[in-house]
C-alpha cells in the first residue's frame, strides 16, 4: 500500500486527488496540508510514501516545503505538481530534491503512475526533458548547492571511469536502452551501473544523480 499526503491550497484540487487515489487498491491517503509547512509537520508525523505538492501555497510554498522534507533524510519521495512542463517551479522543485514533476492536467492515470514510480524509488521525468529543463533555467537562477566544487567533486572520486562516462551520458539525457545500444552494454549492466552510481553519489534517485552532474560540471549545459 502506498502511502500518499496531499498538499495543496486548494479544497476541491485535494478532494479531487483525494477520491482518485483512494480508489485505487494499492494506494490511501493519510492527510491533507493547505500550505507548505503543514506539509513539513505531516510528513515528518506521518512518513508518507510519497507527498503530492503543489507549487504555489500560501507561507511557506511547495519548492521550500520540499528541500526541508527532503532535507530530514526520510524516504518520503516528493512528486511536485507544476502548471508547464518547462518553468522554473519545475526546475526548482527539482533543485530541491523532488523525484519528479507532473503538470497539473496530465491525465488521471499520468498521476497514478507517477505516484506509483516515485513510491519505487523511480524518478518521473523523461530523461530528455530533464536535459532540456536543466539547460533552459541553469544559468538563470542561483546554485542550489552551497558546498564549494571540491565538495561536490568528491562525491564522483569513488566512481569508476565506467561510471563515470555513464553518469556523463546520463546528463546528457540518454536513457538505459540508450546507453545500452550504444556503449555496447547490457541494458540489465547499465541498470547495475546506474544502482551504483547513485549509492557512491548519494543521489536519491536518476534526477538528482543528473543534477549532481551539472553541478560538478561533469555536464555542461548545451
Amino acid at each position: 500500500m502506498t502511502t500518499v499526503l496531499i498538499a495543496d491550497d486548494q479544497p476541491l484540487q485535494r478532494f479531487g486527488f483525494r477520491m482518485l487515489l483512494e480508489s485505487q487498491d494499492d494506494m490511501t491517503v493519510v492527510g491533507e496540508a493547505p500550505g507548505g509547512a503543514e506539509a513539513v509537520r505531516l510528513t515528518a508525523e506521518l512518513h508518507p510514501d510519497v507527498v503530492l505538492m503543489d507549487v504555489r501555497m500560501p507561507g511557506l510554498d511547495g519548492i521550500e516545503a520540499t528541500r526541508r522534507i527532503v532535507a530530514t533524510g526520510g524516504r518520503t519521495r516528493i512528486l511536485i505538481l507544476t502548471t508547464f512542463d518547462l518553468d522554473e517551479y519545475a526546475y526548482s522543485g527539482l533543485r530541491a530534491g523532488a523525484s519528479g514533476f507532473l503538470v497539473k492536467d496530465a491525465q488521471p492515470e499520468e498521476l497514478l503512475a507517477g505516484i506509483r514510480s516515485v513510491a519505487t524509488g523511480d524518478a518521473v521525468v523523461a530523461p530528455s526533458l530533464t536535459r532540456r529543463l536543466l539547460d533552459a533555467y541553469v544559468h538563470h537562477l542561483p546554485d542550489a548547492s552551497t558546498e564549494p566544487d571540491d565538495a561536490l567533486d568528491s562525491r564522483l572520486t569513488s566512481l569508476t571511469d565506467r561510471e563515470t562516462e555513464i553518469l556523463r551520458v546520463m546528463g546528457q539525457g540518454w536513457t538505459n536502452t540508450e546507453i545500452a545500444q550504444r556503449l555496447h552494454l547490457a541494458e540489465s549492466t547499465v541498470k547495475t551501473h546506474v544502482g551504483r552510481i547513485l549509492s557512491k553519489t548519494g543521489s536519491r534517485d536518476r534526477v538528482q544523480a543528473v543534477i549532481l552532474a551539472y553541478d560538478t560540471k561533469l555536464v555542461r549545459p548545451s
